[in-house]
């Protein structure tokens, strides 16, 4: 089971784990995992520099360790190609590619509760971004 973080490996030993739910959650915590794979995993790979411009908030160390942790377990692969400067690159893993079926549909679930909530905030909207709104759910 080298494919997991310790601290993952060590609450599944613990029992502390209520549900199996909670382990793929593990999977996805922090703020910006879900983004980094579904980049990943529809886009392809990606150099460090390419992800950070991404996302214009998020610092280098923070994109660091959710890379970090994203490799070690399992999901994420860094590749290093021997050039002048070094190339790396961060691609989804077979299992990583498990992954993202669900994080498709929390992106699916966002677009739709978006545009329901855009016409909270303007209920003026046209009747066609009404209606396109009633039939994402």
């Amino acid at each position: 089971m080298s494919d997991i973080r310790k601290e993952t490996l060590e609450k599944i030993r613990n029992g502390d784990f209520t549900c199996s739910k909670e382990l793929t959650l593990s999977m996805f915590s922090g703020k910006w995992k879900v983004v980094i794979l579904w980049h990943l995993g529809v886009e392809g790979p990606h150099r460090f520099s390419e992800l950070q411009r991404l996302f214009p908030k998020i610092t280098h160390k923070m994109l660091t360790s959710q890379l970090k942790e994203l490799i070690e377990d399992g999901i994420v692969h860094r590749e290093v190609y021997p050039e002048v400067p070094p190339r790396v690159e961060y691609s989804m893993t077979e299992l990583g590619m498990t992954l993202l079926p669900i994080v498709e549909m929390m992106y699916d679930w966002g677009e739709k509760r978006m545009a329901q909530l855009k016409l909270t905030i303007h209920p003026k909207a046209s009747d066609s971004e009404a209606e396109e709104a009633n039939e994402k759910g």
